[in-house]
Formats: structure tokens, sequence, C-alpha cells
């Protein structure tokens, strides 16, 4: 694991830790986690009805006037079931996004916060607020100026994917990286 990567994780580490102790008036324990099915498949997208997180591959800075689109960068970061960590999987998506904006400062994102199904709705809103912070905690920690970055919370309000069950819910939890 080279020096940067390392440093990320460190980073991502003590930001969920902060984050952690983050107050809220909306419980983010007990209300979904007691009847809680485990997450079966290995990564949302294995139908091929979302975008695959094993495509965070090496990154390469793009000109400062290209979108992460047309970089090739995965724009969704996903989460597990009432949790707001960034997995370490999404290290590569997040510090290739970091890269980029760092070499625009003029660029701006915003991140959309989102959750499944269950859940109330202030519960959701919440949880999505918190994995929108998340990701933008994780780019401000990699250099991105605050002013660039945006965190807003759907809930369940957008989904990426209609239905129930897991397969469905894992599209659903998931921050958005969008240029503004």
């Amino acid at each position: 694991m080279n020096f940067s990567r390392t440093l990320f994780v460190s980073a991502v580490s003590a930001a969920v830790l902060t984050l952690a102790g983050c107050g809220s008036s909306v419980k983010l324990d007990d209300q979904a986690g007691s009847g809680a099915a485990p997450i079966t498949s290995a990564t949302p997208g294995a139908d091929g009805n979302a975008a695959s997180s094993s495509n965070v591959a090496s990154v390469v800075v793009p000109d400062q006037n290209a979108g992460a689109e047309a970089s090739g960068l995965t724009r969704v970061i996903y989460f597990d079931f009432d949790s707001f960590v960034v997995k370490s999987e999404f290290a590569g998506a997040i510090d290739g996004h970091a890269k980029r904006l760092n070499a625009a400062k003029a660029k701006k994102v915003v991140i959309e916060g989102h959750t499944d199904e269950r859940g109330g709705r202030e519960y959701n809103l919440a949880l999505g607020q918190k994995r929108a912070e998340a990701v933008q905690k994780s780019l401000t920690l990699l250099g991105v100026s605050g002013g660039q970055i945006e965190a807003v919370s759907f809930g369940e309000e957008r989904a990426a994917a209609q239905g129930s069950g897991e397969a469905v819910w894992a599209q659903n939890r998931r921050a958005e990286i969008k240029d503004r």
C-alpha cells in the first residue's frame, strides 16, 4: 500500500470517528438495525443495473475543464445498510475527485446522499445527509476546499432502482458526486 493511500485511509478513519461523535436530533441506531437482513450481494451492480464498484483503478488527473464523466471516475459511492462509513474500495474514486477538484479550484460539486426505502422519512434524510457529509469530509481531508463542495440529502426520495430486496436496496444506499 502506498503512502498516499495509507494517509487517505487514516484520514477517512479519523473522519468517520469524528462524524460518529456528531449529534443529531434523529437517532441513527435502533430504528432499522434490529430486523436488518444481511447483505448477500457482494457488489452493487452485480446484476448489471448500476455502476460496478470494482472499477476503482488507478486515477489520472484529468484536464481541469473535464467533468467526472469524461475522466472515467466513479461518481457513485455505495454504503452498507444503516451506515455512513466510506468503504475503502472507493478510496481511488474519492482520491481521483480530490485531484480533479484541487487542479481546478473554480470547479464545484454537489454530493447527494441517498438511502433505501427502509426507515422513517426523518431518519432517512439524516442518514442521507451523513453519507453526503462523509464523502465531503473525505474530499476535504485530501485538500479540496470546503467552498467547492455542497452536501445535500434526498433520503429515499430519489431511488436509483425501484422495488424491494437487497439487490435493489444496495443500489439505493449511495452518495452521488455531481458537477455543478
